[in-house]
């Protein structure tokens, strides 16, 4: 299973904005997370899109990959706190207000998803709902009975 990252540092946003970004494409296929942050309303998607970007290159890079991009999903996206640069704010009377103008280190790891070996015919064993009712539950489970 190919793994690979790609860091942008430095960028000109605080790390809690940039996580509510980076939240949404969590776990996605890169395609779709992709899309997700083009239609996002942050100024900062466009930096997280330029990252997942370098990281699926990254990934194409390496040894073993197969080729396939649409098997590339977001294994883990985070941002750190970077060095925050301190201004001043003239206040009244005199006085003079600090501004912190923050920055981030922005890491997406993406990984490749094993391919599935599904037999031709069959399907999965569904669970019932969380919320099903109890009959429905009883009702399932006597099916799995069957089937057995």
């Amino acid at each position: 299973m190919i793994e690979a990252q790609a860091t942008a540092r430095y960028v000109r946003t605080s790390a809690q904005k940039a996580g509510l970004v980076l939240g949404l494409i969590r776990g996605k296929d890169v395609n779709h997370a992709l899309a997700t942050l083009k239609f996002a309303r942050k100024a900062v998607a466009d930096d997280i899109a330029r990252v997942l970007r370098s990281a699926i290159a990254n990934a194409q890079q390496k040894d073993g990959f197969s080729g396939d991009v649409d098997r590339l999903y977001v294994a883990a996206c985070y941002a750190n706190q970077g060095p925050s640069a301190k201004r001043v704010r003239p206040a009244p009377m005199g006085r003079a207000f600090r501004v912190l103008k923050r920055t981030a280190h922005l890491t997406v790891h993406v990984a490749e998803r094993p391919a599935r070996a599904v037999a031709a015919g069959s399907e999965p064993a569904r669970r019932p709902r969380a919320g099903a009712k109890p009959s429905a539950r009883k009702a399932a489970a006597r099916t799995k009975k069957d089937k057995e």
